[in-house]
C-alpha cells in the first residue's frame, strides 16, 4: 500500500535531507542493476572464481523495475539528486531503457548517470539517451590490446570500446568520462596514450588508485600508483594545473591541461581519502542497501517491500541506516586500522 507521507515520492523535501552521524548529507544512489558482467577484470570479478559455473543472482532474486523505482523515488524525497545505474555490467539487463524512462520521470532527479564497460555501448547509446540518460562513465584501462585483454579477463577489445565512446558522444551522452585503474607493472605506461587518445575530445580520462575492494582480487599495495606520481609523470609531458573541485562529495581531483585540450581526474582514494565528504549510498542488485564501497554487509529492502511494507516502513529503514552511518573505511586504511576487518563485499556487486 503506497503512503500518503508526502515526502515518499515527489519533489524532495529539503528541510527532510538526511545527514549521517558525520554529518554527511544524502545526495547519491548508486544502483547496481545486474550482477552478472561480460569480462572478468582481476581486480573486481576474477576468472578462477568467477567461471563459467558460478551461480550469478536468478531474474526473480533481482530488484524489478517497479521496486527499483520505488526506492529511487524514495531516496529522492530524501535529498538523493544524483541517480547512477551500474553492475557487474548493466548493459546485460534485459530493458534497461525502460528502467530509465521511469527513473528519468522522478522529479529532483538532476544527474541520471550509467557506469558500462563499453562493450555494448555502441548498440545501444541512441535509445539509452532517448530514455532520458544524461550520461555515461566508461571503465576503459588501456588503448593496446594485450594490455586491455590482461585487464578484462581476456574479454572484448579495445576497438569495441571505442567504438561505444564514439556513439555515446554522437548522441550527446555528455560529459563523458574514462575510468582507468592502474595497476604498478601492468598499464601504467599507457597513461600517455589514454590521455593522447582523448585529448581535445571533450572525454575527462579519470585515473583510479588500485583499491583493496572485496576480498578475492588479492590487492597488494606494491602495486599501486599513487595519484601524486602519475601527477608528475603527466606534467613531465604536459603543462597541466589544478582544479576547484565542483560540488561537495566530488570524488576525483581535477586537473586540466593548461593548451585548452581538456580535463583530467584522478581518483585517490588509498593516498588521499575522501570519506569525509562521501554522499553515497548503494543498492545492490537483490536491494541490499549499503553505506560504503568496503562494507562488510548491508540492509535488506528487498525483503520488506515482498512481504508488503508500505513507502513509510521502507522509507524509515533508509532514515535509520543513514542516520545511523559512521563509514571511513579508506581514512581508517590510512591510519592503519583496518586490520580487523578482512571480509568485504565484492565491488561488482554494489558498483564501483
Amino acid at each position: 500500500m503506497k503512503s500518503s507521507n508526502p515526502v515518499s515520492g515527489g519533489i524532495p523535501d529539503t528541510s527532510r535531507s538526511l545527514e549521517d552521524r558525520r554529518g554527511r548529507p544524502l545526495r547519491d544512489l548508486r544502483i547496481s542493476v545486474m550482477d552478472r558482467c561480460n569480462f572478468r577484470c582481476p581486480y573486481c570479478m576474477p576468472e578462477n572464481q568467477y567461471h563459467r559455473d558460478f551461480q550469478f543472482l536468478h531474474a526473480d532474486e533481482r530488484l524489478s523495475f517497479e521496486e527499483i523505482t520505488r526506492v529511487a523515488r524514495l531516496f529522492v524525497a530524501r535529498g538523493v539528486t544524483k541517480l547512477r545505474l551500474t553492475g557487474g555490467e548493466p548493459l546485460l539487463r534485459p530493458g534497461l531503457v525502460d528502467l530509465i524512462g521511469e527513473l528519468s520521470l522522478i522529479e529532483g532527479v538532476e544527474d541520471l548517470a550509467l557506469t558500462t564497460n563499453g562493450i555494448l555501448l555502441a548498440q545501444h547509446a541512441a535509445a539509452l539517451k532517448g530514455a532520458g540518460l544524461d550520461r555515461v562513465t566508461v571503465s576503459f584501462d588501456a588503448l593496446d590490446e594485450p594490455t586491455f585483454r590482461r585487464m578484462s579477463g581476456g574479454r572484448g577489445t579495445p576497438e569495441r570500446v571505442l567504438e561505444g565512446i564514439d556513439a555515446a558522444i554522437e548522441a550527446g551522452l555528455t560529459p563523458i568520462k574514462i575510468n582507468t585503474v592502474v595497476q604498478r607493472g601492468i598499464n601504467e605506461r599507457g597513461i600517455y596514450a589514454l590521455l593522447e587518445r582523448f585529448r581535445h575530445t571533450g572525454v575527462v580520462v579519470r585515473f583510479i588508485e588500485y583499491m583493496d575492494v572485496g576480498t578475492l582480487n588479492k590487492w597488494n599495495e606494491k602495486e599501486l600508483v599513487p595519484s601524486g606520481e602519475l601527477v608528475e609523470r603527466i606534467r613531465n609531458r604536459w603543462a597541466i594545473r589544478p582544479l576547484e573541485a565542483g560540488y561537495r562529495g566530488e570524488v576525483a581531483e581535477r586537473w586540466e591541461f593548461e593548451d585548452g585540450a581538456g580535463e583530467i581526474g584522478f581518483i585517490s582514494s588509498v593516498t588521499q581519502p575522501f570519506c569525509g565528504d562521501c554522499t553515497r549510498a548503494r543498492l545492490s542488485s537483490d536491494g541490499g542497501l549499503y553505506t560504503c564501497l568496503f562494507a562488510a554487509r548491508g540492509t535488506d529492502l528487498r525483503g520488506p517491500m515482498r512481504a508488503g511494507a508500505d513507502d513509510d516502513e521502507i522509507g524509515g529503514i533508509i532514515d535509520r541506516v543513514w542516520t545511523q552511518r559512521g563509514d571511513r573505511y579508506s581514512e581508517q586504511r590510512a591510519e592503519g586500522g583496518t586490520g580487523a576487518r578482512v571480509e568485504k563485499i565484492e565491488m561488482y556487486y554494489i558498483g564501483g
